[in-house]
């Protein structure tokens, strides 16, 4: 019998694809663009965040808006395609739990030393593949949140929030919304830095990607 169409084949194959999941998600993708392009370590700058916020600070928009669309698409391709790869019938909990190992890959890399970024972009590639109303509901509040409050943390954190919110109101399964509240809870606690200073009025303002939220 073929190991990968054994009763192991069936436990290690989702293994597999969490654990590519969380390699690809771990790829520092600002701090090597800003590392190639400017010859400087991000978090030696600004934040010291290796998300799109620092890096327009370090390296400038363009560079900014590739991690950004990098760091989504290891959130979107882990949900679409290795999910398919490690479950027969794993249906959207198996895209979800994929897309959320990402998210944990971005904000825990073991490429550098578990120390990551905040895991907005990768969350939004997650959503893009599992729930695109929810996607929607999140980069609404993000706007929304942006727009009133000028702050970008303030916009990632309610856009955190709906994660879970969006999955019980288009009746995804519990298991999948479990695992949504435990990203929109990893991501707001990356954001506790930013809470803090907010609390303290040292929170800087959005002004065309100068925020310290990154």
């Amino acid at each position: 019998m073929n190991a990968m169409g054994s009763p192991f084949g069936a436990l290690l194959r989702p293994m597999l694809a969490l654990i590519g999941a969380y390699l690809l998600g771990s790829i520092p993708t600002g701090y090597l663009l800003v590392k190639w392009f400017k010859r400087v370590d991000v978090r030696t700058i600004g934040s010291g965040n290796i998300g799109a916020t620092n890096t327009a600070r370090a390296a400038g928009k363009p560079i900014a808006f590739a991690v950004f669309v990098i760091d989504a698409l290891k959130g979107a391709l882990p949900a679409a395609v290795f999910a398919k790869m490690g479950w027969d019938n794993g249906g959207i909990i198996a895209s979800v739990a994929c897309g959320a190992a990402a998210v944990v890959g971005h904000v825990f890399p073991i490429f550098l030393a578990f120390k990551g970024g905040k895991g907005v972009a990768t969350a939004i590639g997650m959503l893009a593949a599992t729930s695109p109303m929810g996607l929607a509901v999140f980069l609404g509040a993000w706007i929304a949140g942006m727009g009133l409050f000028k702050y970008v943390s303030v916009g990632s954190i309610l856009a955190a929030a709906t994660i879970p919110l969006s999955q019980v109101i288009w009746h995804q399964p519990l298991g999948a919304v479990l695992i949504g509240a435990c990203v929109a809870v990893l991501i707001i606690w990356r954001h506790r830095e930013n809470i803090q200073r907010l609390m303290e009025g040292k929170e800087h303002r959005l002004s065309f990607g100068k925020s310290t939220s990154s």
